[in-house]
């Protein structure tokens, strides 16, 4: 019978009790018979067939057709498996490297985290007001106690903790703190060689020895060595790291000369770091402001009307002055400067003069603050009040012409308002009609009101009754005039040879 149509039939399972054929080891060269689903070794006849030697998968014979143990054709392009260990995962004996390893691992952990949002997840966690521990202040800082000052080294008992902590003493911006003094900290990191905590103050000067320890936003101190050419700036060294910090970082306010703070040493911000390239950048400005902002929290929780506080002139305007009271800027208006009228606010201070003022008003949801000078002296109103009552007529000077009407002032600091009806007995529809700056004029006081200081004036007033008193001097001249006139008729010498009427007399009773 010929066997060349029929089909090929599946390898019979063994007998119990044969031995098991031992397993192959991977990546090593095959001994005997082909694997399943390997390639047939070469014998000779044509050129060696593709995959080789422990390729593994699905290799075609001379004819192209599917091959699977030896010659004999598959029934299907899977490879056959005939049990024993598992199929080999890693092809040609090499196994992936740890940078594929991972790549497949984010890929499968991306697949499996789909839409989940980790930093939304941990910004929700992280805004939950944990309880405070004893010993903490807002935001986790702690509070502990000097208990020794040795060199350069303070030491802190740290409440709760079993050991002490170190302070820098470069960190108390150049005091030496007392025993027994509170001092608020961060704990940076433990020193096991010591057995120390090492502690750091939020704001203070950082200790930095090279480039490595130097980060954006901390802050450190700074000698000025000296300035740029062009006078745009500072050059700097900070723990012999040299440095620039340009000139509009030097002040809150502008600078008009750098020179002065050349040798000194100031407490600066790192704004860029950049030591491939030797770059750093350092801020004074910075700092400041972060020191304004924690100063303005504090004053405004105890800035009241009424208080008298010293601060810095920081700018002039035609319309006021601006003084930093160390939290908060407030303004004087111009008529708070004094009691007299102010043309010149130059005249009374100057920038960078320090001042003393008086709180007027507070706008807490604004935050802003009216000043006063003038309420810290003497009221001239007052004085002027106990002598002159109203109905009282004075003599001024008008200093200015409004559209309403004119000011008077009667005596230094204290002025009145005559008022554009108060002007004339007859309509006015300009006040420069009658009036002029400078010009000398006697007013009737009609009131005063101690509360507002505020001093009514009339010149229409005199001006009515001088107008009366010209009218009853008319009329009694008149009058005079009529009685002269009447007392001279009346006095008039009679002409004995006048004769009237028919020319004689009339006798009565005579014919």
């Amino acid at each position: 019978m010929s066997t060349e149509n029929v089909s090929p039939t599946p390898e019979q399972p063994k007998p119990p009790g044969t031995t098991p054929a031992a397993p192959p080891v991977y990546g090593a060269a095959p001994v005997g018979a082909p694997k399943p689903g390997g390639t047939p070794p070469h014998t000779g006849k044509g050129p060696p067939q593709p995959g080789g030697p422990n390729r593994g998968g699905q290799t075609r014979g001379p004819n192209r057709g599917p091959t699977n143990r030896g010659d004999k054709p598959n029934r299907s392009d899977k490879p056959y498996n005939a049990g024993g260990p598992p199929q080999q995962l890693y092809f040609g004996g090499e196994k992936p490297n740890a940078r594929e390893l991972d790549k497949l691992i984010e890929d499968e952990l991306a697949q499996a985290m789909g839409d989940f949002d980790v930093s939304k997840t941990v910004a929700a966690v992280e805004s939950v007001q944990k309880p405070r521990a004893a010993g903490t202040v807002g935001g986790g800082k702690k509070v502990g106690v000097i208990v020794g000052v040795h060199g350069n080294d303070v030491f802190v008992e740290v409440p709760g903790g079993r050991s002490q902590g170190v302070l820098p003493l470069q960190q108390f911006d150049g005091r030496k703190p007392a025993l027994g003094e509170s001092v608020e900290f961060d704990i940076d990191h433990y020193d096991s060689a010591d057995g120390l905590l090492i502690l750091t103050r939020q704001g203070s000067t950082q200790v930095v020895h090279d480039w490595s320890q130097v980060v954006y936003g901390m802050i450190v101190e700074a000698k000025v060595t000296g300035t740029n050419k062009n006078k745009t700036g500072l050059t700097i060294e900070v723990a012999g790291i040299k440095g620039f910090m340009p000139a509009s970082q030097l002040d809150l306010y502008r600078v008009e000369s750098i020179d002065q703070f050349v040798n000194q040493r100031l407490k600066v911000m790192v704004t860029e770091v950049n030591p491939e390239e030797r770059n750093l950048l350092v801020s004074r400005r910075a700092v400041l402001e972060r020191e304004k902002q924690v100063k303005a929290e504090e004053f405004w929780k105890t800035v009241a009307e009424g208080q008298v506080l010293k601060g810095i002139v920081r700018s002039i305007k035609p319309f006021g002055a601006f003084v930093d009271l160390g939290g908060a800027d407030g303004l004087i208006p111009a008529s708070e400067f004094s009691w007299q009228h102010v043309t010149d606010l130059s005249e009374f201070v100057k920038v960078g003069q320090q001042v003393e003022v008086k709180i007027n008003r507070v706008d807490f949801d604004a935050r802003k603050i009216g000043l006063s000078m003038k309420q810290l002296t003497v009221s001239p109103f007052e004085e002027y009040a106990k002598q002159v009552q109203a109905g009282a007529r004075v003599t001024g000077k008008v200093t200015r012409i409004a559209d309403f009407g004119a000011f008077v002032e009667l005596i230094p600091g204290v002025e009145g308002l005559i008022h554009i009806s108060e002007l004339s007995t007859q309509r006015i529809r300009r006040v420069r009609d009658v009036l002029n700056e400078g010009q000398t004029v006697i007013v009737e006081v009609l009131s005063m009101d101690p509360t507002t200081r505020r001093i009514a004036l009339s010149l229409k007033k005199i001006a009515t009754e001088e107008e009366a008193a010209a009218s009853a001097a008319e009329d009694a001249e008149h009058e005079a005039d009529l009685k002269a006139a009447e007392e001279a008729m009346a006095n008039r010498p009679v002409n004995p040879n006048l004769r009237g009427g028919i020319g004689g007399p009339i006798k009565f009773g005579v014919e």
